[in-house]
């Protein structure tokens, strides 16, 4: 489990084309996001769903993928940040859904 004082990276999941295709009103998962997901979990990481659908769309799709109980909460995906901060500053790193695996849990932290 992480120490969340000396490693407090928290990771926003999307949710269509990353953690879930939909093929019709169905969700299908995307596996290896969604295993990595519950590995995150496990290994004590904050993490939120978020979509351009807004917060109970992106519950849903967790819920039906039985992942909901992973994330601390469940978000629109922003269209605009107020921040002191400039993007380019930001320690975000971007990743993949097809590029995650196991190995890439060491990535996340900052």
């Amino acid at each position: 489990m992480i120490d969340p004082f000396k490693r407090a990276a928290a990771v926003y999941v999307d949710v269509d084309g990353t953690l879930a295709r939909h093929a019709g009103s169905q969700a299908i998962p995307i596996a290896n996001v969604v295993a990595q997901v519950r590995r995150l979990h496990e290994r004590g990481f904050p993490l939120y769903c978020w979509s351009t659908g807004g917060a109970d769309y992106a519950r849903r799709i967790a819920t039906e993928l039985g992942v909901a109980d992973c994330f601390a909460a469940f978000l629109p995906k922003p269209t605009i940040l107020i921040d002191d901060q400039e993007m380019p500053v930001w320690l975000l790193k971007s990743f993949h859904p097809m590029d995650i695996d196991d190995d890439s849990i060491d990535a996340y932290l900052p």
